[in-house]
């Protein structure tokens, strides 16, 4: 089996209600934008991912992956991480493409992801993923809402300038909700970004302030905040915190990820397959949490189709008993919109999702849907890429090439 043509697309969702991320303090976004990969075999079958993007920015990929990826195995996960990292020359980050090669090993299969990964359908409870700061009276009328719909766990953001307003929102919030309610909080300061509002960064001090707070207000889990490389400064704040500390959302794999346990930086080990290093380096992650007493749960704040990839991982690890994140803010960031091409994602009235068995990634990619938010910008097949070699190098060269290539 071999990829013999790859296609690209982008794809712009727009929002009924503009969406505020907290990681982009004063950003709107006006519209869901990723990324869409379809990898087709030489036996015809399809595979599909998807990586988050502002815009157009991967309008190159094509140019830059294809003469990687095109004729290589994709059941050969470990070469096919090897080429998108070899295809990271140029800085970018890859790894989203891996998952399409694990579509496609289970659609060959006749079996979901997490069963080729070793899992078992179950039901999954999720957690409510806030995505805007609110007013902390607001969120508290928000989160009542929620747990009538069954959650029973939520996760707060907090982007205050003065760590006193971040405690008071949360003071607020756990009083307002009542003892019986799960809490998590997230500072978003992994990656701190500050192109509009500027939002200082948190030093060691303020973190281990805030963690105190939420120790006092029985927050479940304190979330990024330091910064993702910062491993001395993680390791001491989970030395002395009394609440658990999270992240490795975003950081690039197994690379940066083994020195995190190595410093033990985290309690909760949070990588998202779509940028951390794809669902293989991901799983070696789950088997670190398991050998080093950690725990993970992904972080899922992508997609739909990057929704799918982090809960075939929940699925693929039947030890894991904590929630997945269940990315909600209404009425901007909601699962018609979030989902954009594929069936969305809706849990039952018990905050859980039933397990699906379709096989592969386990959605299916509405191609009307396609056809009116996404725009093909690349194809390549072994015909077009022949004659694009034939263009740029001249027929002598390509001719050559392709005979040092097939004597390999």
């Amino acid at each position: 089996m071999k990829i013999s043509a790859i296609e690209l697309y982008h794809v712009s969702v727009p929002l009924k209600r503009t969406f505020w991320p907290t990681w982009i303090p004063g950003y709107p976004q006006t519209h869901n934008n990723f990324t869409l990969i379809k990898l087709t075999t030489d036996d015809g079958i399809e595979g599909y991912s998807a990586g988050a993007a502002l815009g157009v920015e991967r309008q190159g990929l094509g140019d830059l992956i294809g003469g990687y990826l095109l004729g290589a195995d994709p059941a050969d996960i470990e070469g096919i991480q090897d080429l998108l990292k070899q295809a990271g020359i140029l800085g970018w980050r890859n790894f989203w493409i891996e998952p399409a090669c694990w579509d496609i090993i289970g659609k060959g299969l006749g079996k979901p992801v997490y069963e080729v990964l070793g899992g078992k359908a179950r039901p999954i409870p999720v957690y409510c993923s806030t995505g805007e700061m609110h007013d902390p009276e607001q969120r508290v009328d928000e989160l009542l809402a929620i747990k009538e719909r069954g959650f029973k766990t939520a996760k707060l953001r907090v982007k205050n300038i003065e760590l006193k307003d971040d405690i008071r929102h949360i003071e607020v919030v756990r009083k307002g909700i009542g003892d019986d309610f799960g809490l998590g909080v997230d500072a978003n300061q992994g990656w701190l970004v500050s192109i509009v509002d500027k939002i200082p960064a948190w030093d060691l001090r303020r973190a281990i302030e805030f963690a105190k707070a939420c120790h006092a207000n029985d927050i479940g889990w304190l979330e990024e905040p330091l910064d993702s490389r910062d491993y001395a400064g993680n390791a001491a704040l989970k030395a002395v915190s009394e609440v658990k500390i999270s992240g490795a959302e975003l950081n690039y794999g197994w690379d940066e990820i083994k020195i995190m346990f190595e410093k033990d930086c985290f309690d909760i080990y949070q990588p998202d397959a779509t940028f951390a290093g794809g669902i293989a380096q991901v799983m070696r992650v789950i088997d670190a949490c398991h050998a080093n007493t950690r725990e993970f749960s992904p972080h899922t704040w992508t997609n739909g189709i990057g929704f799918y990839v982090g809960w075939n991982l929940v699925l693929a690890d039947d030890r894991n008993k904590l929630p997945l994140e269940y990315p909600l803010e209404e009425p901007s960031w909601v699962p018609e919109f979030r989902e954009g091409i594929i069936a969305p994602v809706i849990p039952d009235s018990s905050a859980m999702l039933q397990p699906f068995t379709r096989p592969g990634l386990g959605f299916e990619i509405d191609k009307k849907l396609l056809g009116k938010y996404g725009k093909r910008f690349f194809k390549l097949t072994e015909t077009r890429q022949k004659w694009k070699v034939i263009r740029q190098k001249g027929l002598k060269t390509a001719l050559e090439l392709k005979k040092r290539k097939e004597s390999q």
